[in-house]
């Protein structure tokens, strides 16, 4: 759809009208069925004759304006329902006391029609609708003609919003205060902007107005940032749910696997420690693996990480009270400083301890390596 410029020249009277935009001139709009009239109470022979009396242009009074012609209309009615209207037609009656006129112009004419017919008796077609649906957002907003306004924010809402077409909506969003669709467009923009970025919308976007495009940008880069965090949140938690299973399963045991001096519980119930059925198997590997960390098994590679790991956030202070393997002499290693403090694997402890302490309990879905 060609989309003219949509700025409403006023004969110099009236609010100032938005800003040109540089709207994609190949986006196509479609939307699912809504209400082809709106009622308001009204009888349905009062408002068929209200249509009658604009599509006949019976008695009309005032010239309306458009690119591409004129449209006979009523002052009285169009001033009752627009004040911006109203200001117009007054100061062209001083002008021109027995021929007003006004001038719509930057907008289709055909889109002008439907706008002046919905003054009228709040009828349009289902079909023009749609296809004017932009023009006639800035219409309401420009003439301040609120109930047209939010059935056009409603129908953007509702289904004709989507990729094509969402940079130019939100632009226009911006500038006729439409907070609420412009929060839908930069959601829908976040969500979808490879598909969005792609469109020619985006492209003239970026040479018509930078600015948002940047903020946009920024959005993304944050949400993308947000996202990050989330994953390595998740990472931290993850590492945090595997020490207190290792925990579980050296000092009470759990299922066919504990310490030497208690017997396994061999129950089919499942276990309170989301990370122990996978923590389980990989210390039975360490435990019979010929290969070790030595010979390069990456599993029992992983595993001397987590006792190490341990050992760096457990906070007992005898040896006699944890049941953990190795943790007491990882520790006496790191104060006699035999083993460097790699810088890598003390933020990965503060992190640990940050999930810990801002965390609910979820269940362990990998076994992260240390280096991660």
């Amino acid at each position: 759809m060609t989309v003219e410029r949509m700025e409403t020249c006023a004969q110099g009277c009236g609010p100032a009208a938005p800003p040109v935009l540089a709207l994609n001139p190949r986006t196509k709009y479609s939307s699912k069925q809504l209400t082809s009239c709106s009622y308001n109470g009204v009888a349905e022979s009062t408002r068929d004759l209200w249509d009658r009396i604009f599509t006949q242009g019976y008695s009309a009074d005032v010239v309306v304006q458009t690119n591409d012609g004129t449209i006979p209309a009523h002052g009285a009615i169009l001033g009752m329902a627009s004040p911006v209207i109203d200001g117009m037609l007054r100061r062209s009656k001083r002008r021109q006391p027995y021929r007003m006129a006004i001038s719509i112009r930057g907008v289709p004419h055909d889109a002008v029609r439907v706008f002046l017919r919905f003054l009228y008796s709040s009828c349009y077609e289902q079909e023009e609708m749609d296809h004017f649906i932009l023009h006639l957002l800035v219409l309401s907003h420009v003439f301040m003609v609120p109930s047209l306004k939010k059935l056009c924010m409603q129908a953007l809402e509702k289904g004709l919003l989507n990729v094509d077409n969402v940079v130019d909506v939100l632009q226009l969003a911006r500038l006729c205060d439409a907070s609420r669709l412009n929060v839908l467009c930069q959601r829908m923009i976040l969500n979808d902007f490879d598909l969005v970025s792609a469109t020619e919308g985006w492209k003239v976007l970026r040479q018509s107005n930078p600015m948002i495009e940047r903020e946009i940008v920024d959005l993304v880069e944050m949400k993308k940032e947000r996202q990050k965090k989330k994953e390595e949140q998740k990472i931290y938690l993850q590492l945090n749910q595997a020490m207190e299973a290792l925990v579980h399963i050296c000092r009470d045991g759990c299922r066919t696997i504990g310490p030497h001096d208690k017997v396994p519980r061999n129950s089919i119930e499942p276990c309170n420690y989301p990370a122990c059925k996978g923590l389980e198997a990989l210390v039975r590997h360490f435990a019979d693996c010929k290969r070790r960390v030595a010979g390069g098994c990456p599993h029992c590679k992983r595993m001397w990480q987590l006792l190490e790991l341990h050992s760096r956030i457990c906070v007992e202070t005898e040896i006699k009270n944890c049941r953990v393997p190795l943790c007491w002499l990882f520790k006496e290693k790191l104060d006699k400083g035999n083993k460097k403090d790699d810088p890598k694997f003390k933020l990965l402890v503060s992190k640990v301890l940050e999930a810990k302490s801002c965390s609910r309990p979820s269940s362990l879905l990998a076994m992260p390596s240390a280096s991660t």
